[in-house]
């Protein structure tokens, strides 16, 4: 059964920076790839950024240049490095499995909010 914890989330400037990380447990590497996903204020979840076993990434337009998504799969954790900051990256950042039908995923822990204000 699938287990997930974010953390790292923080209040920062404008183009600052910060560093999440998901410890995860109960995922098959040798077939899952990851993403983080992030849901603002009466938003939609969105997907911010994926990474394949082999460690493969794609990202999505908002981010990219400025996000780095990776993974250690030895200890079952991936990290998102978040660089440049702005304030409508302000969001509760999620670490999940990924597939094409990833907006039908039942599970998702608390996640980690990350603030980007003066």
């Amino acid at each position: 059964q699938l287990h997930l914890v974010e953390s790292g989330g923080d209040v920062v400037q404008p183009g600052g920076s910060l560093r999440l990380s998901c410890a995860a447990s109960g995922i098959i590497y040798s077939v899952n790839s990851m993403a983080w996903y992030r849901q603002a204020p009466g938003k939609q979840r969105e997907l911010v950024a994926t990474v394949t076993v082999g460690g493969s990434t794609n990202y999505a337009d908002f981010v990219t240049g400025r996000f780095t998504i990776s993974r250690d799969n030895a200890k079952n954790m991936i990290y998102l490095q978040m660089n440049n900051l702005k304030p409508d990256d302000t969001a509760v950042y999620y670490c999940n499995e990924y597939g094409r039908d990833w907006q039908g995923i039942a599970y998702w822990g608390q996640g980690t909010q990350v603030t980007v204000s003066s």
